[in-house]
């Protein structure tokens, strides 16, 4: 009789995926009739199909025909922050991603993680998560902020999120970090010195931005856009106040973060065109070495862009996958398209420019060599699905004209990269998480590939197409009754 062609511990061998194409997204080198086997959450070996009877305790996966890569990482997302985060969980899951960075994180979220009890079944990794984000609720002066950075640090956080602050308040918060030893990054303050910010050891910054900081410095009229932006940014309401305001604050920021473009001003407007009219790329360019030099990433979240800068779109509201959301959700969606769609024509002409001045910035900084991670920042940002909002991210940086390669770097090996994390995720390696995606097509050659799923890993256990399925269903049978 045959021997078993790999003869492990029944107790711990539980998967082999037999006779995949192995794609390495370090350089999307191709494996041709691979073996992958994997022990538990981890995978034991990657090596020539064999095609001998195997123990009857390992499940086998016969993936002929089909292409191996890691799970998919999404790195700006904030699937913990709602109040039962598990159908956001599953449809991530079902769609690929085996991991996730929090962007939004609590005292109580972070005493959760450490005792085991914050993920529910069927969810991606935990990759990274804050404590609470800098607002003017923890954050109001820079004394303030230095404390709230302290005990975020003591707590465990994996990062500091800046968000509405002062310039002020930014820079004292990144030299605290800095001497702690702790990543800041999240948003760019109105005004800031993004040089400044980018050479005092900001880690990410997300959404280009957001705002006018980015494509100031990338405009030909830099200063005056800049002086003009630093004097708009200014807080509207009395520090003193806001403790008192904590609860009307928190539940404004809710709406806010639905499409923050329904708060700008003419002035605000005004300040976008120009910046955008005006992008210069050699200016562009000399900001992305910049970038390069001092190490800062950038997370583009470009559909993010695209769904709050054309948030009355038709094909937005009539997207089909919107059965996965809540209607009470998508009331407040809908609220925010109809305020959008107040906007003059010359606004929304605007808005318009400003996505496609993204689009090109993206590319420019891709090709200046900018480190770059693939985000989404669903949940809670209107028309934002979980888990399928990556796979538009997917296809705005390919519009953006980034490779299919790229692409699933940025997706994989670089957030392993960013993540420090290269031993554990970011490519499919012995030693490595067993957290991967098997796709029936490609995805070197196209976009488009990535999406095409017919497996998934996480943690060693194996979702059949059926069972991937399984859980968007039930995600959009209960959305139906809430």
């Amino acid at each position: 009789m045959t021997q078993p062609a790999y003869p492990v511990s029944p107790s711990t061998a539980n998967l082999l995926i037999r006779g995949a194409t192995v794609v390495d997204p370090r350089d999307g080198s191709l494996q041709c009739d691979q073996d992958v086997l994997i022990e538990g959450e981890r995978i034991v070996s990657v090596g020539p199909s064999q095609q001998g009877e195997v123990l009857p305790t390992l499940h086998v996966v016969e993936a002929h025909g089909k292409y191996l890569v890691p799970g998919f990482a999404d790195m700006h997302a904030h699937p913990l922050s709602q109040k039962n985060p598990a159908g956001s969980l599953e449809l991530m899951l079902a769609h690929g991603i085996t991991g996730f960075r929090q962007m939004s994180g609590s005292v109580q979220m972070l005493k959760q993680r450490d005792a085991g009890t914050l993920l529910p079944s069927d969810s991606p990794r935990l990759l990274a998560m804050p404590g609470p984000i800098l607002t003017p609720l923890n954050a109001r002066s820079a004394a303030a902020a230095l404390v709230t950075v302290r005990e975020q640090h003591a707590l465990g956080a994996d990062f500091i999120k800046a968000g509405l602050v002062t310039s002020e308040v930014f820079y004292e918060t990144q030299t605290e970090a800095r001497r702690l030893g702790i990543p800041i990054l999240g948003h760019l303050p109105n005004g800031i010195d993004v040089v400044r910010a980018s050479g005092e050891g900001m880690k990410s910054i997300e959404h280009l931005g957001p705002g006018v900081g980015i494509l100031a410095c990338c405009s030909a009229e830099h200063d005056a856009i800049q002086s003009d932006a630093a004097a708009r940014a200014q807080l509207k309401v009395p520090p003193l106040l806001i403790p008192l305001l904590g609860p009307v604050f928190e539940r404004a920021v809710r709406k806010i973060v639905i499409n923050p473009i329904n708060l700008v001003r003419q002035a605000d407007v005004d300040l976008l065109e120009r910046a955008s009219g005006t992008f210069d790329p050699g200016a562009a360019a000399t900001l992305a070495e910049r970038f390069v030099r001092d190490g800062t990433w950038q997370v583009p979240t470009l559909i993010r862009s695209r769904t709050t800068l054309t948030c009355d779109d038709d094909a937005l509201s009539g997207d089909p996958n919107l059965r996965y959301i809540s209607s009470s959700t998508l009331k407040g969606w809908s609220k925010a398209s109809k305020k959008f769609s107040k906007f003059p024509t010359a606004s929304k002409g605007t808005f318009r420019l400003v996505n496609a001045t993204l689009l090109k910035l993206t590319k420019l900084l891709d090709d200046v060599g900018v480190r770059m991670l693939a985000g989404s920042d669903a949940c809670g940002a209107a028309w934002e699905v979980p888990g399928i909002a990556l796979h538009q991210e997917f296809d705005e940086l390919a519009r953006a004209g980034l490779s299919p390669l790229r692409i699933l770097q940025m997706t994989t090996r670089d957030a392993a990269d960013f993540l420090n994390a290269a031993d554990d995720m970011g490519s499919v390696s012995a030693g490595k998480y067993a957290d991967l995606v098997l796709l029936d097509a490609n995805p070197i050659e196209s976009v488009d590939h990535l999406h095409g799923i017919a497996g998934v890993v996480r943690s060693g256990r194996y979702y059949a197409k059926e069972r991937l399925d399984a859980l968007k269903e039930n995600v959009a049978s209960a959305r139906s009754v809430q």
